[in-house]
């Protein structure tokens, strides 16, 4: 993702301690939790609720949507937010733009904890695919062996390419039967290690390897395997968002806040 400019991160230094909102459900979420609570800043952690049993927090916690941009700006003001942080997952597209708007709407700053997205290296073999649908096209053709290692959300697209034999990794069991007449379901929760993803690979006789470029080091295991195997990789880039400020450390969400030292950087997406 390119940096359309650079430029010192604005602190923000509010007349009262922060009051803060983390849109969270990313392991960077997590540990700017740990931040958080242990720097006794004020600050309430949402899940969207879209896994069963999510890692318990040192914050308070919500769990479900709000409503859209409207419902967001009334949580905001009717529980005095002064500061949301978008800590969510790098396709959390709706999320995200609905964080944006309600932020502008309100009047409160917003700052989004990002991962780096991954690069290609020697000896990947990577096709590049812009969205969800591109990549379900890029699937035509003869019947392969595929790891879909892209949650439940998405499972329902590739029903159009029935011919495959598709393995699925997922958080939870599944709650509804899967759309894909030929699957095997993968039950594990990251983070996974490369001798792990190697022997789920070459198990399974993975052929090919459907990814979302979600960045970090918890789910980079596959990649390095399929790099190891010579797999294929179909990777779908990141969803366009509009402008924000973003950083990749937790210190400089708290020198944002006022809480710290460390500079950052703002980034146009």
């Amino acid at each position: 993702m390119p940096d359309l400019h650079h430029k010192p991160l604005p602190r923000v230094s509010p007349k009262h301690a922060p009051n803060v909102l983390v849109l969270g459900g990313t392991t960077e979420a997590g540990a700017l939790a740990q931040v958080l609570a242990a720097s006794s800043i004020r600050a309430c952690y949402s899940y969207a609720g879209r896994v069963q049993a999510p890692r318990p927090q040192p914050l308070p916690t919500r769990v479900g949507g709000f409503g859209g941009v409207d419902g967001l700006v009334r949580y905001l003001a009717d529980e005095r937010i002064t500061h949301l942080i978008d800590a969510t997952h790098p396709f959390a597209a709706r999320m995200s733009a609905n964080a944006i708007a309600a932020a502008r709407q309100a009047g409160v700053p917003l700052i989004a904890l990002t991962r780096p997205a991954w690069t290609a290296q020697a000896g990947d073999r990577w096709q590049t695919v812009a969205d969800m649908p591109s990549a379900v096209a890029a699937l035509g053709g003869a019947p392969r062996r595929v790891l879909l290692a892209l949650g439940r959300m998405h499972l329902a697209e590739f029903a159009a390419q029935p011919q495959h034999h598709y393995v699925l990794r997922l958080v939870d069991p599944p709650a509804a039967p899967i759309p894909l007449p030929d699957h095997h379901v993968v039950v594990d929760r990251g983070p996974f290690d490369v001798a792990g993803d190697l022997a789920l690979l070459q198990r399974h006789r993975i052929e090919l390897v459907v990814s979302k470029n979600a960045g970090g080091e918890g789910a980079s295991a596959k990649l390095a395997a399929a790099r190891q195997l010579g797999v294929p990789v179909l990777m779908v880039q990141r969803p366009v968002l509009p402008a924000r400020t973003e950083v990749h450390e937790a210190d400089a969400v708290l020198a944002w806040l006022g809480h710290g030292a460390t500079p950052g950087v703002a980034r146009g997406v």
